[in-house]
């Protein structure tokens, strides 16, 4: 059933004009009178809904009752990564939502070929949450992960939050498995060409643990998919 985002959802048994990014949406999909669609506000509520008017640039719906979702996984990662260039940063973020990360923290680091500041790193982050928005609206998720604004890694491990931190590193790294299950964590993806020897040994000192994926060298957008698989299999939903 096709789904579309609203930040603010209209009450039950009301006729609801849509807006125009969703009418757009509708006239793409060749979506006819009687349709049904889902609403979800991002903050995990969502509606069902009933198409009743389709014109070119107005749409109507009558909301006709709540909509459960059960699509969140009970282990909660925040993915910090490190901006990558061109289509891969994007991929990376709509494939995490899709395998259930919570929060995304976009990080600068010493070897990231993008460098994002000021109005062009807010820009690029509005982007992103679309980006997540609509990875939502495909995968079943209510639930809309936030896009954190850009950080330098240096300023992000000296406010990160005190939950487990898990940085990818083929440097004095354990297996996953070895780990205790947690509830919550960060996962720390390096950029093309990983993280610089500094900044692992900083993430060392502020309490990050390294781990691998085995012995290969991983794409950066490898590597948040493969981890983010595993975390799933080992302490989530997937099996």
């Amino acid at each position: 059933m096709p789904r579309f985002h609203l930040p603010e959802l209209p009450p039950i048994g009301s006729e609801t004009a849509l807006p125009d990014k969703v009418v757009r949406h509708i006239h793409v999909l060749r979506l006819r009178v009687g349709d049904n669609i889902i609403l979800f506000d991002g903050a995990g509520n969502a509606l069902a809904a009933e198409l009743t008017q389709i014109d070119k640039r107005r749409v109507l719906c009558h909301i006709n009752a709540s909509a459960t979702g059960a699509a969140e996984s009970p282990l909660n990662i925040t993915l910090v990564q490190a901006v990558s260039a061109g289509e891969r940063m994007e991929f990376t973020l709509q494939k995490s939502v899709e395998l259930g990360v919570n929060a995304i923290q976009p990080v600068i680091s010493r070897r990231s070929v993008v460098r994002l500041h000021g109005e062009r790193a807010d820009k690029r982050q509005a982007r992103w949450q679309e980006i997540v928005i609509s990875a939502c609206e495909q995968c079943g998720r209510n639930t809309v992960p936030p896009v954190l604004p850009v950080l330098d890694f240096t300023d992000y491990l000296a406010q990160r939050p005190n939950i487990p931190h898990l940085m990818m590193s083929l440097h004095r790294a354990r297996s996953l498995k070895d780990f205790s299950a947690p509830a919550q964590l960060a996962l720390l993806v390096g950029p093309e060409g990983g993280w610089d020897s500094s900044e692992e040994h900083a993430a060392q000192e502020a309490g990050c643990q390294a781990f691998s994926l085995g012995g290969r060298v991983l794409r950066t957008e490898t590597a948040a998919l493969a981890a983010l698989a595993a975390m799933q299999t080992l302490w989530g939903d997937f099996i």
